[in-house]
């Protein structure tokens, strides 16, 4: 992983952290998904328009990828209904980088050596700290639904990861995988509120637009970056560095929807620094 590929894998986890912040802030989450794909649409159309046509070989793989990023949606939009956008974001991304590494031995061949494995496994501790410390969420102290959920989001995340890493190595286009991805899966979920909100649609959209495709707009950055990582480096530690986006959530969480950042996460940070700088050690 070479420096160039490290920054853009960094503005990619601000980014994300940053659109997903977007989207928690808007209460009705299904406006704030078909914004967020809808602008991801629109966005991967302007690029399918000027990028290559993925080669036929990678069209299962997108196809896979679309079903996971629905799941994936649909999942974390549960998870911001039901707990807070500090606690939540962080278990949902941290345990991604654990399984990706798993996955992405068993499916690819990809084995991580010792720098990579501890490098891994003490992100993931200090991740794993940020999200748990002080639990507690909407419903209560022990938010479980909550917490379900994000699990379920994070392995949703580890399942598209992989897919995608092998499917745009074999696309011949990074740009165009991404372009067609978007416009594949970002059309869905508008379509959704079109069938179930009907005429009152519009309406409420309209006060939240502008926020809602930001989003979409920064979501179509945020993946493109990791994509484009994910052609010139192992995958696993590209999704460790990319969750370094907790640590951006967990302070989004504090300063914008004062959520609690004490003393314990800012240790955990200090591990996840500390594993990060062991990845880039082996890189």
């Amino acid at each position: 992983m070479t420096p160039l590929i490290a920054a853009a894998v960094l503005i990619a986890a601000l980014t994300h952290a940053s659109w997903n912040a977007i989207a928690h802030g808007i209460r009705d989450q299904l406006i704030a998904f078909t914004l967020v794909g809808g602008g991801g649409a629109l966005c991967g159309a302007l690029l399918a328009a000027c990028a290559p046509v993925p080669a036929a070989q990678a069209w299962p793989y997108l196809c896979a990828s679309t079903v996971i990023h629905l799941a994936y949606m649909a999942l974390l939009m549960m998870s911001f209904r039901l707990g807070d956008f500090g606690q939540v974001y962080p278990i949902a991304r941290g345990i991604a980088p654990v399984a990706v590494t798993v996955l992405a031995a068993v499916f690819v061949g990809e084995r991580p050596d010792a720098w990579q494995t501890a490098g891994v496994l003490v992100a993931s501790a200090g991740l794993a700290g940020v999200a748990l410390w002080g639990m507690r969420g909407r419903n209560g102290p022990r938010p479980w639904p909550a917490v379900t959920a994000a699990v379920g989001t994070g392995l949703s995340i580890a399942a598209y990861t992989v897919v995608d890493g092998v499917g745009v190595r074999a696309s011949g286009t990074p740009v165009g995988y991404v372009a067609w991805l978007l416009l594949i899966q970002g059309l869905v979920w508008p379509a959704y509120a079109l069938v179930t909100r009907r005429a009152r649609l519009m309406a409420q959209l309209r006060p939240v637009a502008l926020r809602g495709l930001l989003g979409g707009a920064l979501s179509t950055l945020a993946y493109g970056l990791v994509l484009w990582a994910q052609t010139r480096a192992a995958l696993a530690p590209v999704a460790a560095l990319r969750e370094t986006s907790i640590i951006a959530g967990s302070v989004i969480g504090a300063v914008f929807f004062k959520e609690r950042f004490g003393r314990q996460r800012v240790l955990a940070a200090a591990l996840v620094a500390a594993g990060i700088g062991l990845m880039l050690h082996a890189a």
